[in-house]
């Protein structure tokens, strides 16, 4: 993986390293970008973007769906196994010659300043130093061109013992961690609430907002079981060899078929983003 002295100040290889060796996993769970980014940002925009670069890209699920909507597409992904599985996708769609993914950071991306119109980071912000990847967010855009960051809340609406249910596996799993893997080796977050804020005094955008909105999906038991297993806490977790939380993702798969039995359910995914324009 990569080597600790390729990591520019700010970025952790812990970071990097977390969503190691399961990204088969997160691309068959996770969900893709709804058609409303799209349609919001080039809104915004006025226009049909003629670049559009994704940071911290993982399997391409944010990436793909601008294949229709941008001249050139580039995602860009740091983790070797969520790029390698991207880069497969692409050569699989005989459509796809306007994407490429590359590795890089968001405060190091390597493209000309000026250069694109629109920076997306899908659930991925959070795991970036705010101001250096901000500052260089507002070096490759364009004038007009807009940073978007956005989330989905976890876990999706569904019922009310199910996703407790999931809060408490995921805190267990953060627990365990604390547990076994010193502070300084384990992957750290930014506040996601911060995001505006940090947009705004940033001072490099005119113009900043958060937007929200929501995307029904279908979900299966399986589907929905598989976006917390898919979480990199637990993942993290398991790849350590630990068994601490068997049991617990034992109860909450049965929690979660029992709720959904053999149906196919549409669930509610809610989306805050938050952009700014340069």
């Amino acid at each position: 993986m990569t080597s600790p002295a390729f990591i520019p100040e700010g970025n952790r290889v812990s970071n990097i390293d977390r969503f190691s060796g399961f990204q088969d996993l997160y691309d068959r769970y996770r969900p893709e970008a709804p058609g409303k980014v799209i349609d919001i940002l080039t809104g915004y925009l006025g226009a049909k973007p003629r670049l559009v670069v994704d940071l911290g890209c993982g399997t391409g699920l944010s990436t793909f769906a601008w294949k229709e909507h941008a001249g050139r597409i580039i995602g860009m992904e740091p983790n070797e196994d969520m790029r390698g599985l991207a880069e497969q996708k692409r050569q699989m769609k005989p459509d796809a010659g306007h994407i490429s993914f590359q590795s890089g950071y968001s405060n190091e991306t390597g493209l000309p300043s000026g250069c694109t119109d629109i920076i997306t980071c899908s659930q991925s912000f959070h795991w970036m130093e705010p101001s250096s990847s901000l500052r260089e967010a507002a070096r490759i855009l364009r004038e007009g061109g807009i940073f978007a960051a956005y989330d989905c809340d976890w876990p999706p609406s569904l019922h009310a013992g199910i996703e407790q249910a999931y809060h408490g596996l995921i805190q267990q799993a953060e627990d365990v961690l604390d547990q076994h893997v010193e502070e300084q080796d384990q992957a750290r977050k930014w506040n996601k609430n911060e995001h505006l804020k940090n947009i705004q005094k940033c001072g490099l955008f005119h113009f900043a907002k958060e937007i929200v909105f929501h995307n029904m999906e279908s979900c299966t038991a399986d589907r929905y079981a598989g976006l917390a297993i898919s979480q990199g806490g637990i993942q993290s977790v398991l790849r350590l060899g630990l068994s601490d939380l068997d049991a617990a993702i034992h109860d909450f798969r049965q929690q979660v078929e029992a709720y959904f039995g053999l149906e196919e359910k549409q669930v509610m995914f809610s989306y805050r983003m938050r952009i700014g324009i340069k």
